[in-house]
């Protein structure tokens, strides 16, 4: 028989519900946090995963360079190489300082040029700019940082260079002041729109601060603003000039490709990238020749990144001041 009398210990079957459901609760938060604590693990692994591969990837590329391009020192001096401008491989001569110093001097006047027309740009985008112009503006410089570098380059070999040449009255305009032109214009969108977004991200309590100590909009953008964005800017710079100092195929149309060094800025000179480019299809693998352009290679990358650290190095700097 089944006793319908509950015994008086044992409990209300309200009582019984909370406590199944207090459970259930106490499980399903256990069980939340746990996944939660998990992803959590998994994405930072995948991060340090993805992280470690991209510095694994740069080391070997690095390894690689230098161990092929050192095979050049059995056959040509340290001095020859990096002291020397005779660069005649059919004759055995590996003197690649023309190409160094060319590279160089490309960079620098590169970033003379782009740099602060980059900051004007970002700060007129940023400050002055109605919000219709500016949401016009920002997606015509993003369309233009995809632009093919080998369009600027046929648009700077066939445009620039006539108007160079009737202005100059040179019969040849090739040169660093051609290739520095090009590649102002194929990294001001880099820079101008990183150095927008880092200006935009500025909090609008600093510009309020300023003009309540009766500022005028140049003191405030150029001691407040520009000051307080430093960092994104500088990291824009650095964008912009690794992409120029291994820019290859617009340098190649434009600066003339004549292992010389530049007396001037209309005479044609070469650089790293472009003496690679031009001869690394036309020499045996294993050669001096080729052990020689292997080493142009680490010497750009090593060029590269030095810079970055310099740059790096000067923003850390400049923080502690401030």
């Amino acid at each position: 028989m089944i006793d319908l009398n509950p015994s008086p210990n044992s409990p209300a079957p309200s009582e019984l519900g909370t406590s199944i459901g207090k459970a259930a609760e106490s499980g399903t938060r256990f069980n939340r946090k746990a996944r939660l604590r998990w992803s959590n693990n998994l994405f930072r692994m995948v991060c340090i995963a993805s992280a470690s591969f991209v510095c694994l990837v740069l080391l070997c590329i690095l390894i690689l360079m230098l161990r092929t391009g050192v095979l050049t020192f059995a056959d040509v001096s340290l001095r020859e190489f990096f002291l020397s401008t005779n660069w005649d491989p059919e004759n055995e001569h590996y003197g690649a300082l023309t190409f160094i110093l060319g590279t160089l001097a490309l960079t620098g006047l590169t970033m003379l040029f782009a740099i602060p027309l980059s900051v004007i740009i970002a700060v007129f985008l940023a400050e002055m700019t109605p919000k219709w112009l500016r949401h016009i503006l920002r997606p015509v410089l993003d369309l233009l940082v995809g632009i093919p570098s080998v369009v600027y380059g046929f648009l700077g070999l066939t445009i620039l260079i006539p108007w160079l040449r009737d202005i100059s009255g040179r019969d040849l305009a090739d040169g660093l002041f051609a290739a520095s032109i090009v590649l102002t214009i194929m990294v001001l969108p880099t820079i101008s729109r990183i150095s927008d977004d880092a200006i935009s991200a500025v909090p609008n309590k600093y510009r309020d601060a300023a003009y309540a100590l009766g500022t005028n909009r140049f003191q405030t953008v150029t001691r407040v603003v520009l000051p307080a964005a430093k960092g994104g800017i500088m990291y824009a710079v650095i964008l912009g000039m690794t992409r120029a100092i291994g820019e290859t195929m617009a340098v190649v149309m434009v600066i003339g490709n004549t292992a010389q060094l530049a007396n001037s800025l209309f005479t044609p000179t070469a650089v790293l990238t472009s003496n690679i480019v031009m001869q690394i299809s036309s020499v045996e693998f294993d050669s001096t020749w080729n052990h020689g352009l292997y080493m142009m290679g680490f010497i750009l990358l090593a060029i590269s990144i030095l810079m970055i650290v310099i740059v790096r190095l000067l923003q850390k700097r400049g923080d502690r001041n401030v």
